[in-house]
């Protein structure tokens, strides 16, 4: 019987929004394969190939070194908006077209070959919650086609001037309200109701505010 090619789904628990659209049921159908998810990047060694799921923070070498391949999805067209929030500066700078990367994880953020690369729309509409969904559908997507085509597959080097994205804040949040709401709508559509609200300030005062499609 040939041996299964052992996968981990590394995540990052204090970065948890995809695993609400992930079930880990939709990957066992391949028999090929046997998978595991971790949260806890020190428990994984002697992996064929650990895919890192919006990992916030930097793994050591020493992790790297453990496992065959490590895979980075990164939803941008690297080498543009490597780093943090890929998706929410790309809506800001009013892109509608968004591509996602597996690469090879790499010391330096997001710098590891592409071994593949597709794109999804958005309509412009979508809010917060809806962004997150798609972003999450797609990205999913993107790791069967991955395994469909693997090991059949060549990697490419990054072609092009690097661009690096900040981690964002609350105080990214806030809104001029001395400016049109429509020139402000791509900033309104990427706040989180819950954990980083759109806020404004008037008369030494701070107010929330939460946007909904009403349905």
């Amino acid at each position: 019987m040939r041996k299964k090619t052992k996968i981990t789904f590394l995540f990052d628990k204090n970065n948890a929004w995809f695993e609400k659209y992930f079930n880990i049921k939709d990957f066992r159908k391949k028999k090929k394969y046997s998978f595991k998810i971790s949260k806890k990047y020190k428990n994984i060694k002697n992996q064929d190939i650990v895919f890192i799921i919006n990992y916030t923070k930097i793994l050591p070498e020493n992790f790297l070194k453990k496992n065959r391949l490590n895979l980075v999805v990164h939803a941008s067209d690297l080498p543009k908006d490597r780093g943090f929030a890929p998706v929410t500066y790309q809506i800001l700078k009013n892109k509608k077209k968004i591509h996602i990367c597996i690469i090879e994880a790499k010391k330096r953020v997001d710098s590891g070959d592409i071994f593949i690369k597709k794109n999804f729309t958005l309509n412009g509409s979508e809010i917060y919650e809806e962004i997150r969904e798609k972003t999450a559908i797609n990205m999913i997507r993107l790791i069967k086609i991955f395994l469909n085509k693997y090991p059949k597959l060549n990697k490419k080097k990054q072609v092009g001037k690097a661009t690096y994205n900040r981690k964002r804040n609350p105080k990214d949040s806030m809104i001029n309200i001395q400016k049109p709401i429509k020139s402000q709508f791509n900033l309104m559509r990427v706040c989180d109701n819950e954990n980083f609200p759109l806020f404004f300030y008037h008369k030494n005062n701070r107010y929330i505010l939460k946007i909904f499609k009403d349905d």
